[in-house]
């Protein structure tokens, strides 16, 4: 049995706003203070820019984090000491990690510091780096619960990471649900991308669609938002001589705080996604009533639900990625009844107050 509040220790690579990162920092701000202590550690250094990063929001809940000031391969053995040292002077009953490098050392200090219960967040299906998948295994001998943030993950945890199955727990991400006060009339013409200028991400091949669709929408426009290490590459694709009739109607934003506005106040979202675990992204379109356009990958469907059929295609499918926005572009009622089923279907399945529960059950289950 535990004695309350329960000293937890969460772990994380680093602390710049992403998917991941939110989740991690929803979760441990809004835990139950009178059942649990939580600590965060950061491998990386401090964000180099505060309000691009979770550490405001952490600081304003009072919860301590701790960077370990990790700069690469070579500060490895300092980072594990440093965490060891960490651990065993907050004594945590639970260490829970998110992300491979936070996971594979994570692992290691929090054993290596005597920890008992030791939890791992697996929140995409790692297609790109399989030796992540390997070091997954190694260290998994330590690891109670494997947390996947979906039953996609899970499978692909299962069948291709190879980890037991009774090791893993689905817990999808949680999000509030948000007033459904925009008007038609407030919403602009506007198909939008939010998140990370990545090759996951699958930008490039979703630029490809541009002109199949943009060239028929005259008064529409395609805002991405983010920044990454793809964003040269991707500029380049759209000084392409094939893009010239809609390259001004392609606008790269770069990083953005109001997220949320933009998502209310914009028609669709697309998400490309070469594989995914459960983007926030959609969660929060899906909140605020937008409707989506989405690669079939990781997660999709079982966020999207009995609507999946209209807002998805299969990765790479250029002619289908077209149509379905086109479709949505030109039906306003579609476009709308699908929003509102979105909404409706976060707000029944993925609450943050359910999944909020769902943690602290297995934090505390023995």
């Amino acid at each position: 049995m535990f004695s309350f509040p329960v000293k937890l220790a969460f772990c994380i690579t680093e602390l710049n706003i992403g998917g991941a990162e939110r989740a991690m920092c929803e979760l441990a701000v809004r835990l139950d203070k009178t059942r649990f202590s939580v600590t965060v550690y950061s491998l990386q250094p401090p964000p180099d820019c505060q309000s691009k990063s979770c550490v405001p929001i952490l600081e304003a809940a009072e919860i301590p984090v701790q960077f370990l000031n990790m700069k690469g391969l070579l500060s490895f053995p300092a980072g594990f000491f440093r965490l060891r040292k960490l651990l065993k002077e907050q004594q945590p009953a639970i260490f829970l990690s998110y992300l491979f490098h936070a996971n594979f050392l994570g692992r290691l200090a929090a054993r290596s510091a005597g920890i008992k219960h030791i939890f791992s967040g697996i929140r995409v299906a790692e297609k790109k780096a399989g030796w992540h998948l390997l070091f997954d295994r190694w260290t998994n001998q330590w690891v109670e619960k494997n947390i996947c943030v979906s039953y996609s993950v899970a499978e692909f945890t299962e069948t291709v990471g190879r980890l037991p199955k009774e090791k893993i727990v689905v817990i999808p991400n949680g999000i509030d649900v948000m007033p459904n006060n925009k008007t038609p009339e407030e919403k602009s013409n506007r198909v939008i991308f939010i998140g990370r200028l990545t090759y996951q991400k699958g930008l490039d091949w979703f630029l490809e669609t541009a002109p199949d669709w943009l060239e028929q929408l005259p008064d529409w426009e395609c805002w991405i938002v983010g920044d990454g290490e793809d964003y040269n590459r991707l500029i380049n694709i759209l000084h392409g001589k094939y893009y010239d009739s809609v390259r001004n109607r392609i606008k790269f934003l770069g990083w953005r705080l109001d997220v949320l506005e933009l998502l209310a106040t914009s028609k669709i979202l697309v998400l490309p996604s070469r594989w995914e675990g459960m983007p926030n992204i959609i969660l929060q379109a899906m909140s605020v009533g937008l409707p989506v356009v989405a690669a079939e990958v990781e997660g999709i469907s079982e966020l999207l639900g009995e609507n999946a059929a209209n807002q998805t295609c299969r990765f790479g499918d250029r002619k289908t990625m077209a149509e379905r926005i086109l479709t949505l572009a030109t039906n306003s009622g579609l476009a709308e009844q699908l929003g509102n089923r979105n909404r409706e279907h976060v707000q029944k399945f993925f609450s943050m107050e359910t999944v909020l529960r769902r943690y602290e059950e297995l934090f505390v289950s023995e």
